[in-house]
């Protein structure tokens, strides 16, 4: 493929690329000296899955290493002690060491189902931003000045509303911006709403003595609501280590209008080859190519089997799981339907799971369960739902 193929290829599904004539001339650099460029992707560890949203980028990501070039992904465990104020309306909250350290533990593994291993530094910001310590961040902060700051949406935004905006949120780019630096990045990608960070990188690295990178941006994917970019925290992802009937199950509740987008930014199927399929076809077919990449072809055909079985015959599915429980280990002998939902695996966090009960997400033996501090009485052989796609069978232990 040649400098100009190659090109066509990179710029596709994507929001921004900036400057496109600098990537041109860093690709025709790379070719001609045998030296892969440096492409830099940032991951915050906020929460312990990749989603379907990350998969886009990773996915783009690894394009760049099938053109022989080599793939960064850098965790962001000291730049999420910060906190990111991208898209916000208020100072993001905290998050402990501790579970920034929980979160990553199984962030390579969902990676590499995308990566290709041999060709990927993973990285963590805090190699350098720990020895850069205050004397270094001051020196840093000499290099760019609140007016362009305040340049960026969000932040702008809350200035004219005199809504709070900590110095601290203002550290969050500038350290991103130095990971470039650190990294000797020649691209870095990311969501679209991550623009301002990127572009501060390409400010910052001239001062350092090096050439500024190129920004790339991909679009935000709608998450399984139809109406906000997908995220953990928002309950409305898709997780790429879910399990098989999970993916599935969540691909074929997404809206209609959303396969475009999906087919789009996540598959090789041209639009014009499935547009006009029934949904629902379009949606299998969608939902076997996802479990096929992340898990297998023949989990895929599992999984929409097992679809057939549970929705659209309204039956339960055979093969799912077990959860023991043990009544001694509870007063009264009941138990607190969140601490049951965390127990059985079917929730990521309790305040997921609190969500889920509120908007009538949960069911026992098929009756819906609205009350938060409804306390469950178990009977072996039980059946607990969790959304549309997650079950569990009790047994009684002891």
């Amino acid at each position: 493929m040649n400098v100009d193929e190659a090109l066509h290829l990179l710029k596709q599904g994507t929001t921004e690329l900036l400057p496109e004539a600098t990537l041109k001339q860093k690709l025709e650099r790379s070719a001609q000296t045998g030296k892969p460029l440096r492409v830099k992707l940032g991951i915050d560890p906020s929460a312990p899955h990749l989603t379907l949203g990350h998969a886009v980028v990773l996915r783009k990501l690894r394009q760049f290493q099938d053109l022989g070039h080599t793939a960064i992904l850098l965790v962001g465990d000291f730049t999420r002690l910060v906190g990111d104020p991208s898209g916000e309306s208020s100072t993001r909250p905290l998050i402990t060491k501790e579970i920034i350290e929980e979160n990553m533990k199984t962030y390579q593994e969902q990676a590499f189902k995308i990566l290709d291993p041999e060709k990927t530094e993973l990285r963590y910001n805090s190699e350098w931003l720990n020895p850069l310590g205050v004397q270094g961040i001051i020196q840093l902060t000499s290099k760019y000045t609140v007016a362009r700051m305040l340049e960026r949406d969000d932040f702008s935004k809350r200035y004219e509303e005199n809504s709070p905006i900590s110095v601290l949120e203002f550290l969050y780019p500038l350290l991103q911006a130095y990971d470039s630096v650190a990294l000797e990045a020649d691209l870095e990608m990311g969501g679209h709403d991550q623009l301002f960070n990127l572009l501060m990188g390409r400010d910052i690295q001239p001062h350092y003595d090096q050439e500024s990178q190129v920004v790339l941006t991909v679009p935000l994917l709608i998450g399984t609501d139809g109406t906000k970019s997908m995220g953990q925290s928002k309950g409305n992802y898709i997780g790429i280590s879910e399990a098989p009937e999970q993916i599935f199950g969540k691909i074929m509740s997404l809206p209609d209008e959303l396969m475009q987008q999906y087919y789009e930014l996540l598959t090789n199927v041209p639009w014009d080859e499935v547009k006009d399929l029934h949904p629902k076809a379009c949606k299998v077919r969608l939902g076997k190519i996802m479990v096929s990449w992340f898990h297998s072809e023949a989990d895929a055909q599992a999984a929409e089997d097992n679809f057939e079985q549970v929705y659209a015959r309204k039956e339960v599915p055979d093969d799912m799981p077990e959860v023991g429980v043990n009544l001694a280990n509870f007063e009264g002998g009941s138990i607190w339907i969140i601490e049951l939902l965390d127990q059985a695996n079917l929730i990521g966090t309790r305040s997921e799971a609190r969500r889920l009960v509120q908007q009538g997400g949960v069911q026992i033996d098929g009756e819906k369960i609205t009350e938060v501090d409804f306390q469950v009485t178990p009977q072996n052989g039980m059946v607990l739902k969790a959304g549309k796609h997650k079950f569990a069978k009790i047994k009684l232990e002891g």
